[in-house]
Parts: structure tokens; C-alpha cells; sequence
């Protein structure tokens, strides 16, 4: 089945909340509004209100970077699933390479803040991805494999078909290395395959799995072009409206 590609950037620890409303109005001006490719933006919690009130009425959809599995309680500088929903976020972004190897992330916290975006209403964008040593090793897709379940325990068909799953290789996030389009096919064959085990054929034809991993202009469209790489989790090159645009189109061609 046709699946709509879905672009997502991820502005990580930048922009402040004028640099994000101007680069939203920047990205609004340039998109197209083609509906085969859904675009998001993912910014710093601090401009998440801003933000989503600057992509009203436009092509662009808004994306959260993390989020805390509890709704409310004693937990110091977390952001609850309603607070994002709150400020009109679609998407959240959880498994994220950085999140699991600086703050501790597990799959078993990404599978609870999996339910708490569900349930607020929010799409997850899950994120797997092997470490450089685990690929050299020949264990890329084992790791893979025990991400994505982890990460995806006790969901029903139906509730599968929300989620994005991301891959992306750490050695290529923030590296300017990028697995091949044949590296690339093969983890996203691979993630298609499990997740035909985990939700049957209608759950893994609708899911969408992005690549992420020094996505650029320059590769885009051929990564893009792969039969199961269904988007793009796009990191440094979404912070200039010149290159995430590039990224885009390249998803069009």
C-alpha cells in the first residue's frame, strides 16, 4: 500500500523562541502543502507553545522531543503527554539515541511514554538504533529487533497503526555518516517483517518507519526512494529552512 511519507525535524537544544517562530514562517512560506508528505517540527519544550500557535493554518504539524510517562505528579523538570496536547503537539519523539545513552532511557520507558502520548491522543515517533560496535559485531538487526518490541510491548493492531517507527544508526546521527540505501532497506525490511508478527499485515502496511542519521539534501531523495523507508527524521539539516525544504521535496520525487 501507498503510505504517506512523513518528515519530521528534530531541532534537539536549539533555537530560541524567535529563531523558532522564524524558521517556522520560514518552512510554512516554502512547503507545498503536497499531500503525499506530512511535515512536522519538533522544537525545545520552552517554544512548543509558539510554535504551535505559529503552525496554525499551515502545512506543518507539531512534535514534542520527549515526554514523561506519569500525567502529573512530583517530577522535577518532566513534561506530561496532556501538557504537550495542551499546546497543540500531534507528535511525540521517544527512544531518541541521545535520550537512551545521556538520560538513561530504556526500552521499557519508551514503552510507557508510548502509552502515555497514546493516550493524550499524541502519535509516537519511536526511535531504534544500533551503536557502531553492535553493527561491526553483525547485531544490528538483534538490536533492532529488541527495541522495537520492547518499545511497542501490548499494543493492539488497531493502536499500532499510530505509531511511527524511527531508525536511526547511532554512528550516523550527528557523525555526516549515513548507512547506505541498502543498509537502510535492509533494518526497514526487517522492522516491516516484526512488525507483520506483532500487529498482522494491516498494522505493518500502515505503519511508517523513518530514516534518521545525517540526513542531508544530498541523500535524501535516494534514501527516500527505498520501497520501506516511508520518511525522515531529520536532525541538523531541519535547522535551516533551505535544507529541510531540500529534504521535503525530496520525498516527492
Amino acid at each position: 500500500m501507498a503510505r504517506q511519507k512523513f518528515i519530521c525535524g528534530n531541532w534537539k537544544m536549539h533555537k530560541t523562541v524567535a529563531e523558532a517562530t522564524a524558521l517556522v514562517k520560514e518552512l510554512a512560506d516554502g512547503l507545498a502543502g503536497d499531500a503525499r508528505v506530512q511535515v512536522a517540527v519538533a522544537p525545545t519544550f520552552t517554544a512548543l507553545a509558539a510554535v504551535g500557535a505559529a503552525v496554525r493554518g499551515t502545512p506543518l504539524e507539531l512534535a514534542a522531543q520527549d515526554v514523561h510517562w506519569e500525567v502529573q505528579g512530583a517530577f522535577t523538570g518532566e513534561v506530561s503527554a496532556p501538557m504537550l496536547a495542551d499546546v497543540g503537539v500531534r507528535h511525540g519523539i521517544v527512544g531518541h539515541s541521545e535520550r537512551r545513552q545521556l538520560f538513561g532511557e530504556t526500552d521499557e520507558t519508551v514503552r510507557r511514554k508510548v502509552g502515555a502520548l497514546l493516550a493524550a491522543g499524541i502519535r509516537p515517533i519511536v526511535c531504534v538504533g544500533e551503536l557502531l560496535a553492535e553493527r561491526e559485531a553483525g547485531r544490528t538487526l538483534e538490536v533492532v529487533s529488541r527495541q522495537v518490541r520492547g518499545g511497542l510491548a501490548g499494543l493492539s493492531p488497531d493502536v499500532l497503526m499510530a505509531v511511527t517507527v524511527a531508525y536511526e544508526p547511532v554512528w550516523a546521527i550527528g557523525t555526516g555518516k549515513t548507512a547506505t540505501t541498502a543498509q537502510a532497506q535492509e533494518v526497514h525490511a526487517s522492522i516491516r517483517a516484526l512488525l507483520r508478527e506483532l500487529g498482522g499485515a494491516p498494522a505493518a502496511d500502515a505503519v511508517r518507519i523513518q530514516y534518521g542519521g545525517s540526513v542531508k539534501p544530498e541523500n535524501a531523495a535516494e534514501l527516500l526512494s527505498q520501497p520501506d523507508v516511508d520518511g525522515a527524521l531529520v536532525g541538523g539539516a531541519s535547522l535551516k529552512a533551505k535544507d529541510f525544504l531540500a529534504i521535503v521535496k525530496g520525498a516527492l520525487r
